[in-house]
């Protein structure tokens, strides 16, 4: 009998003991900074995530910053000292200051930092990153453009097979996106051209503008925009000539009315969003790879536009495309750098 009392005993205080286990808690996450490395401003890249901070701000009541560096080298420590003074969570594009992100991740690992749009690890693999599939989307804006240029009953577009692309600078993310736009295009018709030029800048509108104007000359249809603000300026030169350009990060499709054919949409926002919910929820994994991509929504092609240009045929064809790419049937290449 004492025997069976002690084991009733026993029983209970396990159970109790069990009761009292705190559950996990998720990290704090009540102060978060958005940490760019250019500006906002630019209607692509940069204010896509800012829309995604907005309304982490609204759905969960944090507070927010976002603190701009300007492309300016000498303000990406301060900033990044700037956001652990204030914020528990810091998402941050590093282009430029790679190196100082990982000292500051690894000094401070009470930390959440989220790296937007590369990969980049510290040593104490406390580092997330968002890794975009951009080659999915840019394949379908090479899609768009090379069904384009071949469609001469299109107004403008004239008998030769060329198209161009504008990039912000050499960097490698700006690279997948042409590598895959070329590769878009020429599975088409291999004989499609890809003509591209380079700025070496993120914000001169008036650089993108003459590129883009360039390439006109050239007889390109279409031209790509990969330049962030400065893509501005390849938009109002299609308007200007007559021609076609398609813009990037966001829809861009209505800035320069029945000029703007397609927009290849990353969506920072979203991104920021989904990974801030896993935060809140608990469920976040410090030192993940994330990747987003058609299937997942993480990045798209988006061909409405209040004047329309494409046939039905060509916006068909192109979301065929699509959805084979999100099926996984069509593989798109990634690029790799050689």
């Amino acid at each position: 009998m004492k025997k069976h009392l002690l084991f009733v005993l026993t029983v209970v205080l396990m159970v109790s003991l069990i009761g009292c286990t705190p559950a996990a808690q998720a990290p704090k996450a009540e102060k978060v900074v958005y940490l760019i490395n250019g500006a906002l401003g630019d209607n692509a890249f940069y204010d896509s995530g800012q829309l995604g901070m907005d309304q982490i701000a609204s759905e969960y009541g944090v507070e927010t910053r976002t603190i701009e560096t300007n492309f300016d080298a000498g303000q990406y420590e301060p900033a990044l000292q700037a956001a652990v003074g204030y914020a528990d969570v810091i998402f941050v594009i590093s282009y430029g200051f790679e190196d100082q992100l990982k000292e500051y991740a690894d000094k401070y690992p009470e930390k959440i930092f989220v790296n937007i749009d590369t990969v980049v690890q510290n040593e104490k693999s406390t580092i997330t990153s968002v890794d975009f599939i951009e080659e999915e989307s840019a394949y379908l804006a090479g899609v768009v453009g090379g069904l384009t240029t071949l469609d001469t009953s299109i107004s403008g577009v004239n008998p030769e097979k060329l198209i161009g692309a504008v990039g912000g600078d050499v960097d490698p993310v700006v690279q997948a996106f042409i590598f895959a736009y070329t590769n878009g295009a020429q599975s088409i018709d291999p004989e499609i051209t890809v003509e591209t030029k380079y700025l070496g800048s993120w914000e001169d509108t008036a650089k993108g503008k003459q590129a883009a104007l360039q390439l006109f000359d050239m007889n390109a249809d279409v031209v790509f925009q990969v330049a962030a603000a400065a893509g501005m300026g390849v938009l109002q030169a299609a308007g200007e000539r007559g021609l076609y350009a398609i813009g990037v990060d966001t829809n861009q499709n209505d800035i320069v009315p029945g000029h703007v054919i397609a927009s290849d949409i990353k969506d920072v926002g979203k991104a920021i969003q989904e990974v801030f919910k896993t935060i809140k929820d608990g469920s976040y994994k410090p030192g993940a790879v994330l990747q987003y991509g058609l299937a997942s929504g993480g990045v798209d092609i988006d061909m409405t536009a209040q004047t329309q240009v494409l046939p039905q045929s060509i916006i068909d064809q192109v979301n065929d495309i699509r959805q084979q790419i999100i099926d996984g049937t069509l593989k798109v290449e990634i690029y790799t750098g050689e």
